[in-house]
C-alpha cells in the first residue's frame, strides 16, 4: 500500500522527448513531488532515476555542482530507453536553497561541502528516498534498473518492496569548478564515481 497521495497529470512535451508530468502532493502544495514518465515505466523492471532538486544547477545551469548534467543526462537516457524521472523537493540535500546559498557562502571561504554543512548546524545530507519508494508503490513498479551514483539512494531500497535489479552510473565529466566537490562527494559520502 503506498502512502504517495496523486493529485494530477498531464502530457508534457520536452527538449527530451514526450513525457507525462504527474504530481505528489509534498506536503508543501505548491511545490509537489514530480515523475516525468515515458512508455517504459510499465515494462517489467522500469529505468528510474531519483532525482532532488537543485534549483542552481537544474534551472540555472550552475557549475558548482553536477546535478543538472545530471538531471538531462538521466532524461536522455529514459527518452531514450524508457522509464521514469522522481524528481523530490528536497533543495540543498535537504536544507533548503537559503541554506544551500550560505553553504555556498563558506565553500568560497575554503570549506568542502560537507564541512559548510556542519558549520550551519545541519548533517552532510537530510535527504531521505521514502515519499519516492512511495510513488513508484502508487505507481505499480517494483522492479528497477536505478540510475545513480549514490550508494544512500541503493541503500534506501533494502526494505522496501521495490527490488533494485542494476545500477545504472551516470558519467559526468568534472569541470574546474566542481572538481573538489566531486571528490568529497566520491571521498567522504561514497559516491560510486
Amino acid at each position: 500500500m503506498s502512502n504517495a497521495q496523486f493529485l494530477v497529470s498531464s502530457r508534457l512535451p520536452t527538449v527530451y522527448g514526450e513525457f507525462v508530468m504527474d504530481t505528489f502532493d509534498s506536503g508543501r502544495p505548491e511545490m509537489p513531488h514530480i515523475v516525468l514518465r515515458n512508455r517504459g515505466s510499465e515494462a517489467e523492471i522500469v529505468n528510474v532515476r531519483i532525482h532532488s532538486e537543485c534549483l542552481t544547477g537544474d534551472v540555472f545551469g550552475s557549475t558548482r555542482c553536477d546535478c543538472g548534467e545530471q538531471l538531462a543526462s538521466s532524461l536522455r537516457y529514459i527518452e531514450e530507453h524508457g522509464g521514469a524521472l522522481v524528481y523530490l523537493r528536497q533543495e540543498g540535500r535537504g536544507i533548503g536553497l537559503v541554506n544551500k546559498l550560505k553553504a555556498y557562502n563558506l565553500q568560497d571561504q575554503g570549506m568542502d561541502t560537507i564541512v559548510a554543512n556542519h558549520h550551519l548546524g545541519f548533517h552532510a545530507d537530510l535527504r531521505s528516498y521514502q515519499e519516492a519508494i512511495d510513488i513508484l508503490m502508487h505507481l505499480n513498479i517494483v522492479r528497477i534498473n536505478l540510475i545513480t551514483n549514490n550508494p544512500d539512494k541503493l541503500d534506501a531500497f533494502n526494505d522496501s518492496s521495490i527490488r533494485v535489479e542494476n545500477r545504472i552510473p551516470i558519467l559526468i565529466d568534472p569541470r574546474p569548478e566542481n572538481r573538489q566537490y566531486l571528490t568529497t562527494k566520491k571521498e567522504a559520502l561514497r559516491h560510486l564515481l
